[in-house]
């Protein structure tokens, strides 16, 4: 599902360069979870940017379903997100315009789901928002906001799951429920999930761990 080769990533820094990311290599198979840990700094948002096509490295290469990103132009790469992704947010990014309903409905649409409607409806009833569907999200609590996000990444049936820090914006209790959720649905779905997570304890429940130190791969 997803190939990485040689990815480096280098900016501008006051015009001095600085390495954000350098000859990072992995592979992940469909179906895996895999999660993305390091300290604040260490680059794990960046290369989850990379993952997604939504930043250009500056070396290197990503495959996704054997694709290369490298080789898409910009309407490309948003053309393969919306077949192939789902993302799940620490800032849960729900379009604060749009209800609950609308913010899953969206991405059903985009990609061209008939019933859109009913199939959003659905899914907030399965992350336990079914009364809460025409609420908008300054209504919603965070843990509610975080549930309304993952079922809009997991309603169009991606392939690929990203989601960074998801409980990065709510307590422990709330937290806690919202991983159990993503889980769930994961497993469920027989989605391939790459996870960014500063927390131990969510990592060990994914099947393989990445750790990045200083923008390589440790170990």
């Amino acid at each position: 599902m997803i190939e990485v080769a040689g990815l480096g990533k280098t900016v501008d820094n006051g015009g001095e360069p600085l390495t954000i990311l350098q000859d990072i290599s992995f592979s992940v198979m469909a179906g895996e979870t895999v999660a993305i840990v390091g300290a604040s700094g260490s680059g794990k948002s960046t290369l989850l940017g990379l993952l997604a096509g939504l930043d250009s490295p500056t070396a290197g290469d990503v495959r996704l379903d054997d694709v290369s990103l490298t080789a898409l132009d910009e309407d490309q790469r948003a053309n393969l997100r919306g077949r192939l992704l789902g993302f799940v947010f620490q800032s849960f990014q729900l379009l604060p315009s749009l209800n609950a309903l609308e913010n899953v409905m969206l991405p059903l649409e985009l990609a061209g789901f008939s019933r859109s409607t009913a199939a959003a409806a659905e899914w907030l009833e399965r992350v336990g928002l079914a009364h809460r569907l025409k609420h908008y999200p300054k209504h919603l609590s965070g843990g509610e906001q975080q549930r309304v996000a993952l079922a809009r990444a997991f309603a169009p049936n991606p392939q690929l799951v990203l989601a960074d820090e998801p409980t990065g914006n709510l307590d422990a209790a709330t937290g806690q429920q919202v991983i159990d959720l993503m889980f769930d649905l994961n497993a469920k779905q027989g989605t391939t999930l790459l996870l960014v997570t500063h927390d131990e304890a969510i990592a060990a429940r994914c099947g393989r761990v990445l750790r990045i130190q200083s923008g390589r791969l440790a170990g």
